[in-house]
């Protein structure tokens, strides 16, 4: 029985790469980079720039996927302030394209949103409550959301918040503090910033794992608990016997960030638990796995996957 064939769209990001990994052993899993070249044995890397004329169809038609997780974004808040133009491309046209071809070709297709879609007011919100972005990234993410289902109601769109090894070992909070407070040096964690943070492994796993159940729709795809960022920066110094202390509080008001910031990112994931009837996975659990895969060498692992 052959293997159903997994494209994710921009393999060499923190979720991409870290559910082609996790996934790669059950899937046959195509990795799809721009300009992030991968060495990767577990899954075959294909390179295409999604906003060339053309290249998301013939991705497609090369790769014939069954089920396609899209996870290509530009995710860096300020990067997107900065020009918003490619933002809309890249977060609102593009996830439109691809829902409509992969809509045509009869795959399955989930596209990977963000909490941040939210103003952050009030927090706890469910997938019924009005979104109010407050950042070129949030309001071209929406509009990713909104062009996807509206191309393909079949699919799903998974609003998400995550943390975990990358490539670069400098894209999530958790590496920010690891990186900070294993050589001794403070590290500010915001009091006023809450999320609900899920590792990007358990993640991936169950992004699949909804597409294996013939979901469809949005859904909130977070961790089960929701802290601070200050406390999450404990919890890291904690798994890590790090010194808690070197994390210092502060407000996201102070931090001098250029675009604004959702303070209450809180979301409920009860659509999520009954569709699959099992729970989401706790943030101990995660943090524990974090600390495990440090230990088992994975980020000189992704490290080593930077082609020259």
């Amino acid at each position: 029985m052959r293997k159903r064939r997994i494209l994710i769209t921009g393999a060499s990001g923190l979720l991409g790469l870290n559910t082609a990994l996790e996934i790669a052993a059950e899937y046959a899993v195509i990795g799809q980079v721009n300009r992030n070249a991968l060495r990767a044995e577990e899954f075959t890397v294909v390179q295409a720039d999604l906003l060339a004329p053309g290249a998301v169809q013939r991705l497609l038609d090369e790769t014939q996927p069954d089920w396609v997780i899209h996870c290509a974004a530009q995710a860096n808040v300020d990067a997107c302030e900065a020009n918003p133009a490619q933002a809309q491309q890249m977060n609102s046209e593009i996830p439109r394209v691809l829902a409509e071809h992969v809509a045509r070709g009869g795959a399955r297709l989930i596209h990977v949103s963000t909490d941040a879609v939210f103003d952050g007011q009030r927090g706890d919100y469910t997938e019924e409550d009005l979104p109010n972005p407050l950042s070129i990234y949030a309001r071209t993410k929406l509009d990713g959301e909104r062009q996807v289902l509206a191309a393909n109601p079949d699919a799903i769109v998974a609003r998400v918040n995550l943390f975990g090894w990358s490539l670069s070992g400098k894209r999530s909070l958790a590496e920010f503090f690891y990186n900070k407070l294993s050589v001794g040096e403070q590290a500010m964690g915001f009091t006023d910033v809450y999320f609900c943070p899920l590792l990007a492994n358990d993640l991936g796993r169950l992004l699949v794992k909804m597409l294996a159940a013939g979901l469809s729709g949005l859904y909130h795809v977070v961790g089960s608990e929701c802290i601070s960022k200050y406390e999450f920066g404990r919890r890291v110094a904690r798994a890590f016997g790090f010194d808690e202390n070197l994390v210092i509080p502060t407000s996201v008001r102070d931090s001098g960030l250029k675009a604004v910031r959702s303070t209450n990112l809180t979301l409920r994931t009860d659509k999520l638990i009954h569709a699959l009837g099992e729970p989401v996975p706790d943030l101990s659990t995660g943090l524990e796995r974090f600390y495990t895969l440090y230990q088992q060498g994975y980020p000189q692992k992704l490290a080593r996957m930077i082609h020259p």
